[in-house]
């Protein structure tokens, strides 16, 4: 094993980044949400944190993300559909409106437009006397995944890399306790990845961000430890478990080694977790609960700083208030009763983890040098690779599930012909909850 069983708390991280882990302070439980207008999402806001939700996390609609005013004719018929609409500092205001900006962190999943969705929830924090300095909390600001997976783009790829490090630069003075960027594997994953390429792709867009902000004038250590990642939460509950083990080791290594970071934070690899949307089956929906509780529970198990915990109805609608609380119950019960967050990685030594995690760890590197061979992962993208792989595997996984070589419970297999009737959520032009992004220890 490269680094058999070494102390948590310490490089390189293996068994997690803080030496006590859950003993002292649970994971963030962060339910992911934005209904079509700021009003509505801010009622959800409430109506979570009012349950024990710690943290908030802000979906906004297809025009915000793209930079376009409802308005515009290019917003015809996707306004509030995927998300809250923001088109002026007076929806930011109603949209956080009661909430307790400097005691509570809010996750925004942004990208393309994260500077002037960050300015606004900067400008209304100062509206109230606050500093943005001690504001906490993350914007995804993941250009490169766009590319990759997702689509929300607005400029090329390189270009996007000056706006993401102007990012680092002002939030070094301005806001150094919020996170300049959530890199996310989550999107890929969604798309169709293995873990191993989920892991690769991931850290290879965080070395490309590294290498942008160094070449831009920063030094490492000044802006490393306000990075942060975002992972999926797949249902081969011990793979999972390794892959964020994994992770950690990487990303400590590559910092250390690559980049010359002295200080522990900047090796850190600390980040959110999302259980698995693509998972979900529209097909009885009560099988959810059980999907989520397992991933959730590798979440925890693998190390995770924050935690969105999807609901049974989302493969139908927008989750109702039902169904979201007890998608945060799923946490709460797991944080207070299953005695896990007693023990620092309770699976480390175990042969099978130690070997997932080594296995996992290898194929990812081999990933990455491919990638380092074309000349860094914006050239990669731009010769379409991961697109491809991603492309491969999600090809091959449907083929597994069209074939019954791989078990979807409820949908080619132990199939109901009545099906039990669902309450839905359907007054408004709600939000399907496909990603979100965490503000970390």
């Amino acid at each position: 094993m490269a680094d058999p069983m070494p102390e948590a708390g310490k490089f390189p991280f293996t068994r997690g980044i803080h030496a006590d882990m859950y003993r002292n302070r649970l994971w963030t439980m962060r339910q992911y949400a934005g209904f079509g207008d700021a009003r509505a999402s801010n009622e959800r806001y409430h109506y979570l944190l009012a349950r024990g939700q710690t943290g908030l996390s802000v979906a906004f609609d297809l025009p915000t993300q793209m930079g376009y005013d409802s308005d515009h004719p290019m917003s015809l018929g996707e306004v509030g559909k995927v998300g809250v609409a923001i088109d002026s500092l007076d929806d930011m205001q109603l949209l956080l409106k009661g909430l307790p900006l400097e005691k509570v962190s809010t996750s925004m999943t942004i990208n393309a437009t994260a500077s002037t969705l960050l300015a606004l929830y900067a400008a209304v924090a100062r509206s109230r006397g606050l500093s943005p300095s001690v504001l906490r909390g993350t914007i995804q600001n993941d250009l490169l995944k766009e590319y990759i997976a997702r689509g929300t783009y607005i400029y090329p790829p390189r270009p996007s890399m000056r706006v993401i490090t102007d990012i680092f630069a002002w939030c070094r003075t301005e806001m150094p306790r919020f996170n300049t960027i959530s890199i996310s594997g989550y999107h890929i994953r969604e798309a169709g990845s293995t873990a191993a390429q989920e892991l690769a792709f991931t850290l290879a867009d965080g070395i490309a961000y590294v290498e942008a902000a160094v070449a831009a004038g920063l030094e490492v250590d000044a802006f490393a430890g306000q990075l942060s990642f975002f992972f999926n939460v797949h249902n081969d509950f011990l793979e999972e478990v390794a892959k964020f083990r994994a992770a950690r080791r990487l990303w400590a290594h590559i910092m250390k080694e690559r980049f010359g970071a002295r200080d522990e934070r900047s090796m850190m690899l600390r980040f959110h977790s999302q259980t698995a949307g693509s998972t979900l089956t529209a097909q009885q929906p009560d099988n959810n609960v059980v999907r989520v509780t397992l991933q959730a529970m590798a979440a925890v198990l693998g190390g995770t700083q924050s935690l969105h915990t999807n609901s049974r109805d989302e493969a139908l609608a927008l989750p109702t208030e039902a169904s979201v609380r007890l998608a945060l119950r799923t946490q709460q019960v797991i944080g207070h009763e299953s005695g896990v967050s007693k023990h620092v990685d309770p699976l480390g030594g175990s042969y099978v983890i130690e070997e997932l995690t080594d296995r996992l760890e290898a194929e990812a590197k081999k990933l990455i040098a491919e990638i380092d061979a074309m000349g860094g992962m914006v050239s990669a993208i731009e010769r379409g690779f991961p697109q491809r792989e991603i492309q491969n595997s999600a090809y091959a996984a449907q083929l597994a599930v069209d074939r019954k070589e791989a078990i979807v419970v409820g949908v080619n297999d132990f199939v109901e012909q009545e099906h039990a009737p669902t309450d839905l959520l359907t007054s408004l032009p709600l939000l399907r909850h496909i990603s979100c992004s965490g503000s970390y220890w």
